[in-house]
């Protein structure tokens, strides 16, 4: 077996992934339990947890199923302090869960924003904040922040969407600006559409998706396997240089 598994590989390490019962969750979930991790799988879908439980140990890993609510306040920490209980330790931090409310912004409504804000943004903090401390001492970590192109460029109608995913842009940059001196990488990830169940939802229909395709120079969606894939890179030792950047995934959309 070549080095470069080794660089790659996960052996020993656990990871926290947060909406772990679909699309890129549960596709990282898979991703790290094969090259290594034991998983700390988060979600709110009880259904969901009890397959991705089973998917994880029937590749011979652990997996610690917990149930919490990222749009409340107490659901991330209580998350994070249930994974630190089972582990003792959490290594890497996949920050996946998010919802997007589409709605031109004189339609938004205060509380889609507020809802928005808290699980694309707010839960990211508090489970880095809750998990830092632990990474700190042991002095490696990893977190990856799964954001959009939505963050870096501009999306009608995605107006409390792209707010959150650019806030979250920041926020891993000042992640960076803090811990990186503790041996620990945070970076986001910004995809274009990823054809999960919510990517589904927005731009399935071809009316809506069309026109979106063809401003990608690939002429494509992504699928949740090549975010799983990057997720892996950034959760590795290979990436250890890595820190502070928004890597899009975008089939050269920010390049057009």
């Amino acid at each position: 077996m070549g080095e470069w598994t080794k660089r790659f590989g996960l052996e020993g390490k656990t990871a926290l992934v947060t909406g772990a019962t679909k699309g890129i969750g549960i596709e990282a979930c898979k991703v790290l339990a094969d090259a290594g991790a034991d998983i700390a799988a988060v979600g709110r879908d009880a259904a969901g947890l009890k397959e991705v439980k089973a998917a994880i140990e029937a590749n011979g890993r652990r997996c610690v199923a917990i149930s919490a609510d990222m749009s409340t306040a107490d659901g991330p920490v209580k998350a994070a302090e249930e994974a630190l209980k089972a582990f003792g330790v959490i290594d890497i931090l996949v920050n996946n869960a998010g919802i997007a409310l589409i709605e031109p912004l004189l339609d938004a409504k205060v509380a889609d924003w507020d809802q928005t804000m808290a699980v694309n943004l707010r839960a990211p903090w508090l489970l880095a904040k809750t998990l830092a401390p632990s990474m700190i001492k042991q002095k490696r970590g990893k977190i990856i922040n799964i954001s959009s192109q939505a963050g870096v460029v501009g999306l009608e109608a995605h107006g409390a969407y792209a707010a959150s995913k650019g806030g979250l842009n920041m926020l891993t940059k000042v992640m960076c600006v803090e811990w990186a001196k503790h041996n620990i990488q945070i970076n986001s990830v910004c995809p274009t559409v990823i054809l999960t169940p919510m990517g589904e939802q927005v731009w399935g229909q071809p009316e809506k998706g069309d026109p979106m395709k063809a401003k990608i120079p690939a002429a494509r969606f992504g699928k949740p396997i090549e975010v799983a894939d990057m997720i892996l890179y950034l959760a590795s030792s290979a990436s250890d240089l890595v820190n502070g950047q928004d890597i899009l995934i975008d089939g050269g959309y920010t390049a057009a």
